[in-house]
């Protein structure tokens, strides 16, 4: 008996239309995959097609002889260019088979060879440009690369010469190309009545195939009237016959086909040129490899066609590329006969149009392994790429009517990669960017771009300071750096590189600072990130590198120099001197500072000479900022005595002259452009009970092609509390619509020379609330106060831990003591610059993909510092007060890999919360509900879920959990702290994981993924409680119990996510 393929709730008329993204219907396929799993059933307007995803059906599928390529709606639009050409003609046409037979001897092996000089040839075209405009040049990869393609095509297959790179413009029949496949993409799913109307629509999609049609008669009219004698594709369409028929190719399939190379030959093989480069630099190991195998096979020589056969790891990330981002990402065939598929479990009649998903299929567990999604050039070399089981890897599709150009694409992708891997390093022009996608025919990343910086040692990548320059004189750098303005400075100032690693923000908040006061200690300061050092060391100057560890890794703008760093092997940097600060978290134990550590530890074993000694800052402490403040006081003690500087002593200055433009008897307001990364907040609703520590449920359309996986954080940008910014403005007698400008001596993430109101400028742009360091009371007491006031912010400098038990600000301070004469430029000086903020998602994209939903407790407590008024979080009463309709500045973050669920919805999982922690549970539910919604089978999971109260703070227990427990998605434990009585007299998680500790056995025995979300107590809580059950089970010592917990967690079976 066969199993009913599953299939979305459809509507009428539209049938699953409305399933459908419109922008990159794409993405849509993806996710209803991950939704129904290896099969499903669409109908989109009266089309009707079956979907399938995993190997096992796509394997079945990959046989001639039962199954024939159909030609779906898209490409029969596509006909109109293209007709009955190699890649869009019906099977019963017979110019499929005299074109197939007549032109593939041009695409055979030896063939193929001989096209490298042109290859070649166009390849150091792209290389030329890249050199002359140079690293500070945005390059579009997508779109060179299609200059690269589109000129290759044409030159090895007609021998015709597009000269792409020597116009700024791109060549008119991509731009009619381009639209026209846009505009087919889309026209399938439009209504006739709806297409009549679109009358200029229309006229430019005609014009469009009308140019692209001139242009093919061109190049034939040409070649007509002046033959050459060279083998190429246009030669053999023109003067050979089909060697079974004897019939040539018609005029009208000659154009079709010359048509269809220069579409379908250009526009894949840019698209996998594209996403390689983005997979090359985003792991720098990748890079590193790639460069060591061309400098070992090619070194300065120019590539020749016998080094193709050496670059074994170059060919390792082209097929790794054409795996995880096949450009054409979907083929359809149809049943030759009624069938029966998926071992006699799905019934499929006769010329139903089956959709092959080969993007879903090339990442299949089963065959790829629960890595599937990571870009790993290593499973494609050393023999593995040939023992995976036939038909796993398909980016060309199948059989007959697969790509005939494969060789060529590849041959071509291969000698691009080796050039530009030879001559350049590659350097983001968005550390942060993170993939989005743009789809015509194929799929491409949008909005990548980089700076191709050349690969020689004569050129210096990090910014050097140097003596008075005007602003119109200064080029900006790879990536663009801050110069300290050298007015105040004499012109032998030495210079001072200060390097950061920053994602969240903090070690970059650091840097700046040294780079502020150091035209203060005679220094002229550069400021940019660790990865503009790659190769370049200076050594005219002291570097201080202030940079952290994230989960062990280095932040996105630092991974190329840790990677660079490490692989030094006998190189040595002996005239480099230095100094690290290392920011972290302890939460993370076992990968605390390793960052840090691991770049001082190998600049001094390559011969560096450390200034100072390392220092470190602890995100989870109150003293995070002080012990930067203190490593700064030392840092400051040794410099100027190393380097023989000036220092300007005297009374605190911020290095900031304010200009008053407005005395606030006019209103201005400064608004945020809207851009790719506002987000449009839906509904804003409280989940707790009246009197209970609000806890609100927050929906937020995402910023335009945003992706985000269960687990993922949205990272806010919020603004302070309207209370704040008025005791600011209150304390130096401002106006809020007060006017200004900014200038500054040095690097500040303060708005300069443009005008900005008092208010905004203290609302978006400052911490207000920040615990103040001990530089801060220093500052403090140096400026003119009363005797007692500098006695006892004496007292607080010499007891700071009264300072940080309280949380005083620098504001606090200056209430309490109005007699302090701080100018505010010094005061907008001494405050940390605004943060954003993460918070764990919880929703899922099966749920919504343009949508998220955060889960965010509400900060308002009673002050520690004893004041009347409540302590607002910054972030959270920005959050509270958010209304449906407001744009916020946000991002997607990735969480860290193991902090995801499992690929395989038979995993269960076991997870481990407290009070908002539920957030990213939330989502790993949603997810697995809604491949349940779809017909797949779900493990049940186990969710241990602290509260405190019932009837208060128990999340979504009448809405999404109650669904989810009768679904039999989830078994939900809770434990309230409040009324253990109503949990089984648990009182916390680790409680009720004890009690429950033999179905938590039971479930990690077959095979669960475990996780913990909620503070740092609740972490330590499940951790000690897990080891003891792992202790009791197998009567082990403590020692070896908690060996065991590691391994679970370096095997992937336990993730956390840690929060304060």
């Amino acid at each position: 008996m066969t199993t009913p393929i599953p299939s979305p709730p459809s509507i009428p008329f539209l049938g699953h239309a409305a399933h459908m993204d419109r922008e990159i219907p794409f993405r849509s396929f993806q996710l209803l995959a991950d939704q129904y799993g290896e099969i499903y059933r669409l109908n989109i307007l009266t089309r009707k097609a079956i979907v399938v995803n995993s190997y096992d059906l796509v394997n079945e599928l990959s046989d001639d002889s039962k199954f024939y390529k159909t030609v779906p709606a898209t490409l029969q639009e596509v006909r109109r260019a293209l007709g009955d050409g190699l890649f869009t003609a019906f099977k019963e046409e017979p110019n499929w088979g005299i074109a197939h037979r007549l032109l593939m001897p041009t695409f055979g092996t030896l063939p193929v060879r001989d096209m490298f000089d042109d290859m070649l040839d166009i390849a150091e075209q792209l290389i030329l440009k890249w050199e002359r405009f140079g690293p500070t040049y945005t390059v579009d990869p997508a779109e060179d690369f299609t200059r690269l393609t589109f000129d290759t095509i044409a030159l090895t297959a007609m021998t015709y010469r597009f000269n792409a790179f020597y116009s700024e413009t791109a060549h008119p029949f991509t731009q009619a190309m381009g639209d026209f496949l846009a505009e087919a993409a889309v026209r399938v799913n439009r209504p006739s009545v709806v297409q009549a109307l679109m009358r200029g629509t229309n006229a430019k999609y005609e014009q469009d195939i009308k140019t692209m049609a001139d242009l093919a008669d061109e190049i034939i009219a040409e070649r007509k009237k002046n033959p050459i004698d060279k083998p190429d594709l246009l030669n053999r369409m023109l003067y050979h016959a089909d060697p079974k028929t004897g019939e040539k190719l018609t005029d009208d399939n000659i154009r079709y086909n010359l048509l269809t190379f220069l579409v379908a030959g250009h526009e894949t093989t840019s698209g996998t040129l594209t996403f390689a480069l983005y997979h090359i630099v985003k792991n720098p190991e990748v890079l590193r490899k790639l460069r060591e195998e061309v400098d070992e096979v090619l070194g300065d020589e120019t590539i020749t066609r016998n080094d193709l056969g050496r670059l074994k790891y170059n060919q390792a990330v082209i097929r790794e590329t054409l795996r995880l981002n096949p450009p054409a990402s979907f083929r359809t065939v149809a049943p030759l006969e009624d069938c029966v598929i998926g071992g006699g479990k799905y019934f499929v009649e006769k010329d139903v149009s089956i959709v092959i998903n080969s993007w879903k299929m090339q990442c299949d567990p089963k065959v790829w392994g629960e890595d599937a999604l990571l870009f790993k050039p290593e499973r494609m070399m050393d023999g593995k790429f040939e023992q995976y089981p036939p038909n796993a890897w398909q980016p060309f599709g199948y059989g007959s009517r697969g790509c005939i150009g494969r060789a060529l694409a590849i041959q071509e992708a291969q000698i691009c990669l080796a050039c530009i891997i030879q001559k350049f390093d590659f350097v983001m022009k968005d550390p942060s960017y993170e993939l989005k996608l743009k789809q015509t025919m194929t799929v491409k990343p949008k909005d990548f771009y980089i700076h191709a910086v050349p690969r020689t040692d004569k050129i210096k990548r990090v910014p050097r300071p140097v003596p008075k320059r005007t602003a119109s004189q200064v080029a900006p750098a790879v990536p663009q750096a801050t110069t300290v303005p050298s007015s105040s400075l004499p012109e032998n100032a030495p210079p001072l590189y200060v390097l950061y690693g920053s994602n969240s923000g903090s070690s970059e908040g650091f840097a700046q600072r040294v780079a502020s006061d150091a035209a203060r200690y005679g220094f002229r300061a550069s400021f940019a990130t660790l990865d503009s050092a790659v190769n370049d060391l200076p050594t005219d100057g002291p570097i201080v590198i202030v940079t952290a560890s994230f989960e062990g890794e280095p932040a996105d703008n630092a991974a190329h120099f840790v990677n660079w760093l490490v692989n030094l092997h006998d190189q040595k940097l002996v005239n480099v001197r230095y100094a690290v600060f290392g920011c972290g978290n302890r939460d993370w134990a076992r990968t605390y500072q390793k960052i840090p550590r691991l770049i001082d530890d190998t600049l001094d074993q390559h011969g560096a000479q450390r200034l100072v000694s390392r220092g470190e800052g602890d995100a989870s402490s109150f003293e995070f900022f002080s012990s930067f403040d203190d490593w700064c006081q030392n840092l400051w003690k040794i410099l100027p005595k190393e380097y023989h500087t000036t220092i300007n002593e005297g009374q605190a200055t911020s290095g900031i002259e304010i200009k008053e433009l407005d005395a606030g008897t006019s209103r201005a307001t400064t608004l945020r452009q809207p851009d790719t990364a506002l987000g449009t907040v839906l509904e804003n609703k409280v989940l707790t009970a009246s009197g209970a520590a609000t806890k609100r449920h927050i929906v937020i359309e995402l910023p335009e092609n945003a992706l985000y996986r269960p687990g993922d954080y949205l990272a806010i940008l919020p603004t302070n509390p309207l209370r704040s910014v008025q005791r600011a403005i209150a304390r130096f007698g401002l106006s809020p619509e007060q006017q200004i400008t900014l200038s500054s001596v040095g690097p500040t993430s303060l708005p300069t020379d443009t005008p900005i109101t008092v208010s905004n400028l203290l609302s978006g742009y400052v911490e207000l609330s920040q615990p103040a360091t001990t530089r801060d009371l220093h500052t403090l007491s140096e400026v003119e106060s009363s005797e007692s006031t500098k006695q006892a912010l004496q007292e607080f400098i010499d007891s700071y831990e009264k300072v940080q038990a309280q949380r005083l600000s620098v504001l606090d301070l200056l209430e309490d003591h109005s007699d302090i004469k701080l100018s505010f430029g010094v005061f907008l000086s001494m405050l940390p610059s605004m943060r954003l903020r993460q918070y764990s998602i919880s929703s899922s994209p099966l749920w919504n993909p343009t949508q998220v939903s955060l889960t965010v407790s509400i900060i308002e407590a009673p002050s520690i510092s004893g004041r009347k008024e409540p302590f607002l979080g910054v972030a959270s009463t920005y959050i509270a007060g958010l209304c449906p309709g407001t744009k916020v500045q946000v991002s997607v973050r990735s969480s860290s890999a193991a902090f995801h669920p499992p690929a395989d919805p038979m995993i269960p999982m076991v997870m481990f919360c407290a009070g908002t922690g539920l957030a990213p549970m939330r989502g790993f539910l949603q997810d697995r509900a809604y491949q349940k919604k779809a017909g797949r089978e779900v493990a049940k999971s186990l969710l241990f879920f602290g509260c405190r109260n019932p009837g208060e703070d128990y999340l979504y227990s009448e809405s999404d959990l109650k669904e989810w427990i009768e679904a039999g998605v989830v078994d939900v434990r809770p434990a309230f702290s409040r009324s253990p009585g109503s949990s089984s007299d648990c009182k916390y998680v680790q409680d009720r994981v004890w009690q429950d500790r033999k179905d938590v056995i039971e479930i990690f025995d077959s095979g669960a993924k475990c996780y913990t979300c909620g503070s740092r107590k609740v972490a330590e809580g499940v951790r000690e409680v897990l080891t003891k059950i792992i202790k009791e089970k197998d009567n082990l010592e403590d020692e070896k119990a908690a060996a065991l917990f590691h391994r679970a967690v370096e095997a992937s079976r336990y993730a956390t996510d840690i929060f304060d």
